[in-house]
């Protein structure tokens, strides 16, 4: 019975290197599968890893009809054995749905790689479809880290440097973008606490380079 995986994990914890590595895991052994992916970090219609792997993938946009899709290219002849759907917190919950029934009613089997919540710690509607609808959801064992060496469990979003938490929903960015003095848009994870606080990794530098006061008085 083909199933609807969901992995998911903070940014910077290898979803996209996993989801290249699930896709030629299947290829090795001669399964013919498609990949799609919604606001890559590059801009581009691929897949990319920070580790520096690529693929070309299909831009799954707002209109996209998953269930149309895969029914017109089987009726045309050709063959579907798997989808890699990365970025799936960028879906629509319609769109998670028809995933579902690609699944139960093609057998064709779902490996779906997202973030569960957004800089603002509320979930990704399609994040939250999945959690809901998938067979198996896994969470990635490889831990991103906080800046103080904690486990990194929220998304933060900084703007010229400020952590903000008001906004569109999705902005494009980086998280190694996020250190440079000049980034418009970037990407931190960070623990709960330092989250709560608004403090990244800029800002406690800034911190602790400030000078003391002089003991005196």
């Amino acid at each position: 019975m083909a199933q609807l995986t969901f992995w998911t994990g903070t940014m910077d914890a290898g979803k996209s290197t996993l989801a290249l590595q699930t896709n030629h895991n299947h290829a090795a052994r001669g399964r013919v599968g498609r990949i799609f992916t919604s606001h890559d970090r590059t801009g581009g219609a691929h897949i990319s890893s920070r580790l520096g792997l690529t693929h070309d993938a299909l831009e799954v946009t707002p209109d996209f009809d998953f269930w149309r899709y895969t029914v017109d290219a089987l009726t045309r002849g050709s063959r579907i054995d798997y989808f890699i759907c990365d970025e799936a917190q960028f879906y629509s919950p319609e769109q998670v749905e028809a995933l579902a029934k690609v699944a139960d009613e093609l057998q064709i089997d779902v490996f779906c790689f997202g973030i569960l919540t957004d800089f603002r710690t509320r979930l990704f509607p399609g994040s939250a479809r999945l959690v809901e609808l998938a067979d198996r959801t896994e969470v990635l064992q490889v831990e991103a880290l906080c800046w103080c060496g904690k486990r990194a469990t929220h998304n933060a979003r900084t703007e010229n440097g400020v952590m903000v938490r008001e906004g569109e929903v999705v902005v494009v960015g980086d998280v190694e973008a996020a250190d440079e003095p000049h980034a418009d848009v970037a990407y931190e994870v960070l623990c709960r606490q330092h989250h709560r606080r608004g403090l990244t990794a800029a800002r406690a530098k800034a911190v602790s380079l400030a000078p003391e006061p002089l003991p005196f008085g």
